[in-house]
């Protein structure tokens, strides 16, 4: 089996040297560097090629939100989980908005963190349903009505398919079960997923998720969502794979 290829980027040499202590004995996973600021990063992922990249949000110089900006503008780019203190943070949604595949609190056990860094190579967002409706709730304020505007005209350039597989994703379903609920195949549930993401200029499935949260898609389906995460095990249920 090929390593997962890791890029640690935390300003705290001491969180650096517990992330590498921790992905150490996981034997699946290769430390293929280490920054100290995210003006480093784009660089370093130049020179060592990494598959994931673990970003501080928090940083001096060149904060991990930017940092996730420039890395997801990039043909290549690789996934971004970003580190955070606070899951009910704005700057964890602007990180998610910029293309990051998802989030793990510092203080999460390491067993967890080995295992999101191993979803999000394998094409899992780390994010559930019930985290982005937290988030997006400690968001909403004066802006709220101008992104969800913006937000619906973006939709408006999916077709009345893409746009039904957009919401079943931002509910956390599996393409397999998109498929059964709209009564397609799961190729063709892929397809759209693919064609919904080069539509909106997006590279991801939790930005599309955040996307219907925006445009209020997902308010009549709130409660469904949430009995589905509960059903799947709560706290870290994750968005489905992109295959």
């Amino acid at each position: 089996m090929t390593a997962i290829r890791l890029l640690l980027v935390d300003d705290d040499p001491l969180v650096r040297a517990g992330l590498a202590f921790m992905m150490g004995g996981a034997g699946d996973i290769e430390i293929v560097g280490e920054a100290a600021d995210g003006g480093e990063v784009e660089e370093l992922v130049e020179r060592t090629r990494p598959d994931v990249v673990l970003m501080d949000i928090r940083m001096p110089a060149v904060d991990g939100i930017t940092a996730t900006e420039r890395l997801r503008a990039r043909e290549d780019a690789p996934q971004v989980v970003v580190l955070t203190t606070f899951h009910a943070d704005e700057q964890v949604l602007r990180a998610l908005r910029a293309g990051a595949a998802g989030f793990v609190l510092k203080d999460t056990p390491p067993a967890e963190i080995v295992d999101a860094v191993r979803r999000v190579a394998a094409g899992d967002p780390v994010l559930s349903p019930t985290v982005t409706r937290q988030l997006m709730a400690h968001a909403a304020g004066s802006t709220a009505g101008a992104r969800g505007a913006h937000a619906r005209v973006r939709l408006a350039a999916l077709g009345e398919r893409e746009r039904e597989v957009a919401v079943a994703v931002g509910r956390g379903l599996s393409n397999a079960d998109i498929a059964t609920e709209l009564f397609m195949s799961v190729a063709t549930v892929k397809a759209h997923v693919s064609r919904a993401l080069a539509k909106l200029g997006l590279n991801n499935r939790v930005q599309i998720a955040l996307l219907a949260y925006d445009a209020g898609l997902l308010d009549e389906g709130a409660d469904g969502a949430a009995g589905e995460d509960r059903r799947r095990g709560g706290g870290q249920a994750r968005l489905p794979p992109s295959g």
